[in-house]
């Protein structure tokens, strides 16, 4: 049986994926691991169902992961990664050396990095590729589809990740807003995307007494400043988030600062800030004009367009609570699968 060269470069990318998870174990700086003890060691026993730390903590028992050397752990869940990508599909062209393809081959070995030990984001990444999945399905009704999707992103939040039932809120803003027949609709949807973001951060703050970005950014950030080596990357806000118009402000800094991270240049010292900077630069670049493309393929039984608005809404939701740079890469990471979807949407579309 022949293999199509778009296999063999994927097969080749899980090979030196594996290698790279082996040597991450020996060269990754010891704040990479800064989750990976909670998680492995439940120091203040945090084990449960609900939250992220405490469902990680238990999937990490309840599968016996937590037993394994790092290496095999990295091995295993960076092979179990490629499989849902080689599961999700693979593009027609996939070996031709075009900046499409190159940021994808760049995230896969991210893809190895990140997950060469326990970490919360390969939860995530198997959510994500549950949904993926869900679109792929045509099989299932359009609305049925929809329907399921929005309710496993608000079920995720409440059991997992809170910012998730923001971005089931956000997906269903952008789809009315592109409705409605805007002449840009691109950028009008993300523009009423991020003022929804605004508004609710706000009522929480009248609620609770603190806005969501100074209760989670912000305040992370506060205690790092001068500590971890990832506060040399933190997105601080130039205005005091505190005040109604410095959240506002700051939730719109955020949105550039971890999709079009330009401002991100002046770490000109720190080639592994500079590699992220350009390659998320690349890739929102892309994804924003794959997804004027979809939108102009209206919105009537769109299952594509549903995911460059949950999407985007994940974009949205990272302006308001990432705290740097890294972070930010990392938990893109997390989302793979639907990134790798909606930049091949047209080849997979084409496959069905």
């Amino acid at each position: 049986m022949k293999i199509s060269k778009s296999n063999l470069v994927f097969y080749a990318l899980l090979v030196f994926g594996i290698f790279v998870s082996v040597i991450s174990f020996y060269i990754l700086p010891d704040h990479f691991y800064n989750d990976t003890r909670t998680l492995v060691f439940d120091e203040f026993n945090e084990i449960g169902l609900v939250g992220s730390y405490p469902f990680t903590i238990w999937f990490y028992n309840f599968t016996g992961l937590k037993h394994l050397h790092f290496i095999l752990i990295g091995i295993i869940q960076y092979v179990i990664a490629l499989y849902m990508l080689f599961k999700v599909g693979i593009p027609e062209r996939f070996y031709r050396l075009t900046i499409k393809n190159l940021l994808v081959y760049f995230a896969i070995v991210m893809v190895a990095i990140f997950l060469s030990m326990p970490s919360k984001e390969f939860i995530n990444f198997i959510f994500i590729f549950i949904i993926v999945r869900l679109f792929k399905k045509q099989e299932r009704g359009y609305l049925s589809t929809i329907v399921i999707v929005l309710t496993l992103l608000l079920f995720f939040g409440y059991f997992f990740r809170p910012y998730y039932i923001l971005i089931a809120i956000l997906s269903v803003v952008l789809f009315l807003v592109s409705k409605v027949n805007f002449k840009n609709k691109k950028i009008t949807t993300l523009f009423y995307g991020i003022l929804v973001a605004i508004i609710m951060s706000l009522s929480y703050g009248l609620v609770k007494g603190k806005f969501i970005s100074q209760k989670t950014r912000e305040d992370l950030n506060e205690t790092r400043i001068g500590g971890e080596q990832s506060a040399n990357s933190a997105i601080v806000s130039p205005l005091d988030s505190s005040t109604w118009y410095g959240e506002s402000f700051g939730i719109v800094y955020g949105f550039f600062s971890v999709n079009i991270p330009v401002n991100g240049l002046r770490h000109f010292m720190s080639p592994q800030i500079i590699l992220f900077v350009i390659w998320q630069l690349f890739l929102f670049a892309i994804l924003f004009l794959r997804y004027g493309r979809c939108l102009k393929d209206g919105t009537y039984q769109n299952r594509e367009l549903w995911a460059f608005f949950v999407l985007f809404s994940y974009f949205i939701v990272q302006g308001v609570f990432e705290p740097d740079l890294g972070s930010a890469v990392r938990h893109k990471i997390g989302i793979l699968p639907l990134i790798y979807f909606v930049l091949y949407y047209d080849s997979f579309r084409k496959k069905v």
